[in-house]
């Protein structure tokens, strides 16, 4: 059989036709986990950023390490897509002193 032959059966039996719509709906459904994963990772680092700042909020410093932290989450929650909720308690996140207080 010649390639030509070959293409016919093929195409003519519906076999490549239906390889090619399972693909593209596996690819589908591998696009729409991804974008459920993003936006639950992004859920996940909002909360602890929030979190996060509350405690040290309330103990009116953060330390070093977990204000380079804080920024981390913060930059990994930003690259997975732009949400403008977090920018204003970064911001109050990064103003909070390294240390404590002496009374």
């Amino acid at each position: 059989m010649t390639v030509y032959n070959w293409l016919t059966l093929l195409l003519g039996s519906g076999i490549l036709t239906g390889i090619w719509r399972y693909l593209i709906c596996r690819i589908k459904e591998n696009d729409q986990r991804t974008k459920s994963v993003q936006l639950g990772l992004q859920a996940l680092l909002r909360n602890q950023m929030i979190h996060e700042y509350n405690k040290y909020l309330d103990q009116g410093y953060a330390p070093i390490y977990a204000k380079e932290n804080f920024e981390n989450m913060w930059v990994q929650y930003h690259n997975l897509g732009y949400n403008g909720v977090m920018d204003e308690i970064h911001e109050k996140f990064k103003e909070l002193p390294t240390e404590r207080k002496e009374n």
